[in-house]
């Protein structure tokens, strides 16, 4: 796992996380006691690592990718993701959230009420999962998180790494718009 990077050709300056000092030959942080790339950042979690690859302020869009559990059973992510992240990118306007999640290796569900919550502060705005695994999509299903988040169908095949951050936004709008208006 320590070879897997986050991807960097759209890091952000205006990241909560820009300018951190990430040592390029010491991992530090593991998941399943295996450890993983330092460019990853931490939210407070003990499972769940993040990096904010690129926020378009004036298009109130983020794209945010994960690695690790998403625990919300024992550790609450959710919580961490909200507080530590997301909140901060929404007090400068963001509203739509793109998580790319195709490293992310299981999914435990706790209550809803921080997801609740986080939809209800996102006024327009809405939160899509990309190509997040099978397994994870099932849990997110089985635990009625499809009110809160967007996830299947052409978001779990996108190949975003090809696009520009802006091309990817109006990709991931179009699917949205056309899921919200069925």
């Amino acid at each position: 796992m320590h070879e897997i990077e986050p991807y960097s050709a759209w890091l952000d300056p205006f990241s909560p996380f820009f300018g951190a000092h990430h040592d390029p030959y010491l991992c530090r942080n593991v998941v399943y006691n295996y450890y993983i790339h330092p460019a990853w950042d931490e939210v407070g979690s003990t499972t769940l690592y993040v990096k904010l690859l690129y926020a378009g302020y004036p298009d109130h869009f983020a794209i945010i990718e994960l690695i690790g559990e998403w625990n919300d059973t024992l550790y609450n992510d959710i919580m961490f993701l909200t507080r530590n992240l997301l909140e901060p990118l929404m007090e400068r306007g963001i509203n739509r959230f793109a998580l790319v999640g195709e490293n992310i290796l299981n999914f435990h569900a706790g209550d809803d009420d921080y997801y609740q919550e986080l939809s209800d502060n996102l006024e327009d705005g809405w939160i899509a999962c990309i190509n997040f695994r099978q397994h994870v999509r099932s849990e997110f299903q089985r635990s009625n998180l499809d009110y809160y988040l967007l996830f299947g169908g052409g978001l779990d095949q996108l190949s975003w790494r090809r696009l520009k951050p802006l091309d990817l936004m109006k990709i991931i709008d179009a699917l949205v718009t056309k899921r919200l208006s069925n």
